[in-house]
C-alpha cells in the first residue's frame, strides 16, 4: 500500500497531501490519516492509502441543492421542543441522501477513485468509506461512531451512494444531540468522505485499541482489543473480543511485555459480501477459531509499539500528553498489519487527577451475583431493571431504570442518557456500551452473554464496578460505601510509604496513590484466582488422580505448550500487573505462603498436600520449596518471577521469603532458588520475612543472607504471645501492640539498620492502629507497608510526626547512631585485631539487647 504524491482538486485531497492541521478541510480523521501517512512512515507504520473529500465539496453541495435552509429550520424546531429528534433527523437525513451530487463533485471523486486504484495496482480496488466531521476528534469531544461507514465499496457507482449516505449521516439522531449538548452549530460543521483502500481483514482480524487503560486512566499501558474479520464487530460490540494488555515503559527492550491475555468468545465474524445488495455480512465464527487467540503475542507487542509511536507523536504535536484511540487490521492474505484510524481518547485524558473515589461492597451475607461481565466505570448503584431487547422498544424504557439489552448502537444514546447503569449480554472494553457509558459516566457491566436472560423486568438489582475488571450484578440492594479522597497536597514523608496489594484484577485503579512502592504483593492471590491449580498439579499433572480435576486443568491450560508454562506466564502476568503498576518503584513479591489446608483447595490439589492438625505453624513458607513434595513447583515459582524480570522486562521486582525458620533452612532456600536461576546480586534483591521470633533473635546472622527484612507482625504476634491468630477465643488476647511483640519489632529494626540492611514493615498493625506507624517511624524503619485505604491517611499523620519530632528519635535508632560512632571510634583503644573487635562487638551487642528487652517504650 505504497503512498505517491497526487495531484488533487478543490473538492478532493490525497492523504499524503494533509495533516493534523486541516481537521477545516477533511475533518478530524481524514486529516489524522493524513498526518500518520506523511509524518509515521519513517516509524514503519503502514497506513492504507487515499484520499478525503473536503469541506468545501459538502458546503458547495448543501448550497447547490439548498439544503442548508432546510437544516437551519428543522433543527431550529428542535431546539424550541416544537419537533422530536426522531422526527428531525429522520427529515434531513431522507433530505440529504436523496440530493443528488454536482457532476463537478461527482468527477472529482470518480478520478480521484480511479487514481487510487492505479496506485494500489487493483482494478476492481475495495475501498472503506468513512464519514469525518470538522469538528471532529478533538480531545475534549468525541464525534466517533457518530457518523456512517461503508465497507467493501467497488466502482462508480457505489461510491458516489456511499457517498450520499455519508453526508446523511451527519445528522443522524446521536450526532444532532451530541452537537447540541456540545454547543457546536448544526450549520457550522461540514462532513469529509474518507475514501481508503480496503485491508483484507475480513480473510484475517481487526480491532481497536488505547493508549491508556481505559477504565483507570493508567498511562503506560496499550490496551487492545480484536476479533476474527473486520472490525465492525468489536466497535458495535456484537462480539466478545481478544483483549491483551502490553506495558509501554519495557517495550522495545528485547522484552515481550503482555501484562494480559483474555481470549473472547468472537461469536461472529464480518466478511466480504458477494452479489448484489450488502456488501459484508455475519457468520458464525468456527469453534475451532473461537478457541483460539486472534493475533499472535508478536501481533501484538508490534501493534502497542505503534500505538506508542501514534501517542508520542501526538503529543509533541498538540504540546500536551495525548492518548489516542486507534483502529488496526491484519490482512488475512499476507499477514500483514495496518493501522486504519486514529484519533484523541476523548474520556481518561479529560478526567480529574486530584481526587480519587472508592466504592466497596458490604461482604456480609453477600450473596453469589446474578451474572458477571467486563466492568465499565468505576462506581456501585441499585436500580430497577429495564429490559429492552430490539431498537423499536427504545421507547418503553423507564428513566431512571437500569438498562439490560443484547448490544446498543448509535440509535440507543437518548435512553442510555436517562439510564441509572447499563448491562449488555456483548460486547468489550472498546464496543460502542462500554465507549458511550464512558462519556456519560455511566457504570456498565458489558458481555455478560446471559443478562437479558437471567434478569427480569422490574427486578431490583446493585449493578457493582468497584474497580475490579470483573462487573458483577447482585439480587437486592447489597449496602455498599463510598469514599472520596483528595490528592491534591499530599505531603512527602522521609519514612517510605508503601501498599499491600494482592488482586492483579484491580491493580491499575491505584496507580494515582502516593506510594513509594508495592511492600507486599502476595503471590498466593494469584494463584488462587487467576492460576486456579495447584502448582505441584501443573509440574506433575501425571499424579492427578481426580479425573474432573484433570480435565479442568487440560481445559485451563490448552493455549499453552505444557501445563508448566501456564503457570510461569499467569502467575508471571498477574503479578507483572502488580509490578507495573508501580514501576519503577521497587514491589516486593513473596513468594507462596499458602497453608496446606488452603493448597489443597486448588485444583489437583488433594494429591499433594498432606493433612495437618494445626496448618498455621506446619508445612508452609520456606520449608516448602526444598521439600521433594514442593520443590518443582517452587521451580514454577522461580520461573515465573524470572519471566516477569526478562520477559516483562520489570526489573523492579524484589523477592521475598516468608516464614524462614532457622539460619540452614535460609541456606537452603538461597541454593534452591540459585539452581532456578535466581541468584543475589546487586541487581536481585532478596528479603525475608521477620516473622519468626528466631528472626529477631538470629537477625544480625539473617541479615548476611538477605538484603531486607519486612515484619510480619501478624504471625510475629501469634508466635511471641502463644495465639492462633484464627481462634476467636483468644480474640481479646490478640494485639500487636503488646509490649513483648513492640520490644521485638524495635530489636530487629536496630539490628537491621545496623547492618546497612532494609527493613520495612507489611502485617496489619500500621493500617489498623494509630500511632503504630508513628512508633515505627520513631524506631528508625524504612517503611510502613499499608492497606490502599490506609495509604492517605497514614501518610499525612507520619508527615506532621515527622515534622515535629523528626525521623528516628524514637530509642531504637539512637542506639544505631551510638553503636555507629562507637565503631569508629574504638578502633584504636582494641586495635586493628578482627578478633578482639568482635569480642568487643558481642560485649556491646550484649548489652544494648539487654537495654532493648527491658525498656521497650
Amino acid at each position: 500500500m505504497a503512498t505517491i504524491t497526487s495531484t488533487s482538486s478543490d473538492y478532493v485531497k490525497f492523504f499524503d497531501e494533509l495533516r493534523s492541521t486541516d481537521v477545516g478541510t477533511v475533518g478530524g480523521k481524514n486529516s489524522s490519516l493524513g498526518e500518520m501517512t506523511t509524518q509515521l512512515a519513517h516509524f514503519g507504520i503502514p497506513v492504507p492509502f487515499g484520499f478525503a473529500t473536503t469541506s468545501k465539496a459538502y458546503w458547495d453541495h448543501i448550497e447547490e441543492t439548498g439544503l442548508q435552509f432546510l437544516i437551519k429550520s428543522e433543527t431550529e424546531l428542535l431546539k424550541a421542543g416544537k419537533k422530536k429528534l426522531a422526527d428531525v433527523g429522520h427529515t434531513l437525513r431522507k433530505a440529504v441522501s436523496s440530493a443528488p451530487l454536482s457532476p463537478e463533485l461527482e468527477q472529482a471523486i470518480c478520478d480521484a477513485y480511479c487514481k487510487l486504484a492505479a496506485i494500489c495496482k487493483d482494478d476492481d480496488l475495495s475501498v472503506a468509506v468513512r464519514s469525518s466531521a470538522t469538528a471532529e476528534d478533538l480531545p475534549e469531544a468525541s464525534f466517533a461512531g457518530q457518523q456512517e461507514t461503508y465497507l467493501n465499496i467497488r466502482g462508480d457507482h457505489d461510491l458516489l451512494r456511499a457517498c450520499n449516505y455519508c453526508f446523511a449521516s451527519l445528522f443522524t439522531d446521536r450526532a444532532i444531540a451530541y452537537r447540541n449538548e456540545k454547543g457546536f452549530e448544526h450549520t457550522d460543521v461540514a462532513l469529509s468522505i474518507g475514501i481508503q483502500q480496503m485491508v483484507r481483514s475480513d480473510r484475517g482480524s481487526s480491532g481497536v485499541m488505547f493508549t491508556i487503560d481505559t477504565e483507570t486512566g493508567f498511562p503506560n499501558v496499550v490496551l487492545i482489543s480484536g476479533s476474527w474479520g473486520l472490525g465492525e464487530n468489536v466497535v458495535q460490540g456484537t462480539v466478545g473480543p481478544d483483549e491483551f494488555l502490553v506495558f509501554k515503559p519495557t517495550l522495545g527492550e528485547g522484552t515481550l511485555p503482555i501484562l494480559r491475555k483474555k481470549i473472547g468468545e468472537k461469536e461472529k465474524t464480518m466478511i466480504f459480501a458477494c452479489g448484489a445488495g450488502a456488501t459484508v455480512k455475519n457468520i458464525v465464527t468456527p469453534k475451532s477459531r473461537r478457541r483460539r487467540f486472534c493475533i499472535h503475542d508478536e501481533d501484538a507487542i508490534t501493534l502497542a509499539k505503534w500505538a506508542k509511536q501514534i501517542e508520542d507523536h501526538y503529543s509533541v504535536c498538540r504540546g500536551v500528553k495525548t492518548p489516542m484511540d486507534i483502529e488496526w487490521a491484519k490482512d488475512g492474505r499476507t499477514g500483514n498489519l495496518y493501522i486504519v484510524q486514529a484519533r484523541p481518547e476523548t474520556v481518561q485524558s479529560q478526567v480529574n487527577g486530584t481526587e480519587m473515589v472508592e466504592y466497596k461492597l458490604s461482604e456480609e451475607n453477600l450473596s453469589e451475583p446474578l451474572v458477571c461481565g467486563t466492568s465499565v466505570g468505576h462506581k456501585i448503584l441499585h436500580g430497577e431493571v429495564c429490559v429492552i431487547h430490539d431498537v423499536h422498544d427504545l421507547k418503553t424504557f423507564r428513566p431512571g431504570c437500569i438498562l439490560v439489552s443484547e448490544i446498543t448502537d448509535p440509535d440507543w444514546v437518548p435512553i442510555m442518557k436517562q439510564a441509572a447503569g447499563i448491562i449488555t449480554d456483548h460486547g468489550g472494553r472498546t464496543c460502542h456500551a462500554a465507549i458511550v457509558s464512558r462519556e456519560l459516566g455511566v457504570a456498565a457491566v458489558v458481555g455478560t452473554s446471559i443478562a437479558t436472560e437471567m434478569l427480569q423486568d422490574g427486578q431490583k438489582v446493585t449493578l457493582c464496578c468497584d474497580g475490579s475488571d470483573i462487573g458483577r450484578i447482585f439480587e437486592g440492594f447489597v449496602v455498599f460505601k463510598k469514599n472520596v479522597t483528595d490528592l491534591k497536597d499530599i505531603p512527602e514523608t522521609k519514612t517510605k510509604v508503601m501498599l499491600n496489594i494482592a488482586d492483579p484484577d484491580s491493580a491499575l485503579r491505584w496507580w494515582r496513590l502516593p506510594i513509594d512502592g508495592i511492600g507486599l504483593c502476595r503471590m498466593e492471590f494469584t494463584v488462587m484466582e487467576h492460576v486456579k491449580a495447584h502448582p505441584m498439579a501443573l509440574a506433575h499433572p501425571e499424579r492427578i488422580t481426580d479425573p474432573v480435576a484433570r480435565e479442568e486443568i487440560m481445559e485451563l491450560t490448552r493455549h499453552y505448550d505444557t501445563p508448566a508454562d501456564y503457570m510461569v506466564e499467569t502467575l508471571g502476568r498477574g503479578l507483572g500487573t502488580l509490578a507495573a503498576m508501580a514501576y519503577p518503584k521497587p514491589v516486593i513479591v513473596r513468594m507462596s505462603d499458602f497453608k496446606t489446608n488452603e493448597y489443597a483447595t486448588l485444583l489437583g490439589g488433594a494429591d499433594f498436600e498432606p493433612k495437618e492438625e494445626n496448618p498455621m505453624i506446619g508445612f508452609r513458607g520456606a520449608c516448602r520449596y526444598y521439600s521433594p513434595r514442593y520443590q518443582d513447583g517452587f521451580a514454577l515459582e522461580c520461573k515465573a518471577i524470572k519471566y516477569i524480570r526478562e520477559v516483562l522486562g520489570l526489573k523492579n521486582v524484589i523477592v521475598m521469603i516468608p516464614f524462614c525458620r532457622t539460619l540452614s533452612e535460609a541456606d537452603r532456600v538461597l541454593e534452591v532458588m540459585e539452581k532456578n536461576g535466581l541468584r543475589r546480586s546487586d541487581d536481585f534483591k532478596v528479603f525475608v520475612m521477620c516473622e519468626v521470633p528466631s528472626n529477631v533473635i538470629l537477625a544480625k546472622e539473617f541479615s548476611k543472607r538477605f538484603d531486607g527484612f519486612s515484619i510480619g507482625s501478624n504471625d510475629l504476634t501469634q508466635l511471641v504471645l502463644g495465639i492462633d491468630r484464627d481462634n476467636e477465643n483468644l480474640a481479646e488476647l490478640y494485639d500487636e501492640r503488646n509490649e513483648a511483640v513492640l520490644a521485638l519489632i524495635r530489636s530487629v529494626i536496630t539490628t537491621a539498620k545496623r547492618a546497612g540492611r532494609k527493613v520495612g514493615i507489611c502485617g496489619q498493625a500500621p493500617s489498623d492502629h494509630v500511632g503504630f506507624a508513628e512508633m515505627l517511624a520513631d524506631a528508625g524503619i524504612d517503611s510502613v507497608s499499608l492497606n490502599p485505604d490506609s495509604v492517605l491517611p497514614v501518610r499525612q499523620r507520619l508527615a506532621a510526626h515527622e515534622a515535629k519530632h523528626g525521623v528516628g528519635s524514637g530509642f531504637g535508632s539512637k542506639v544505631v547512631e551510638r553503636l555507629t560512632d562507637l565503631e569508629k571510634n574504638i578502633v584504636g583503644a582494641v586495635g586493628h585485631s578482627k578478633e578482639s573487635f568482635m569480642n568487643f562487638e558481642k560485649n556491646i551487642e550484649k548489652a544494648v539487647d539487654r537495654v532493648v528487652h527491658s525498656h521497650p517504650q
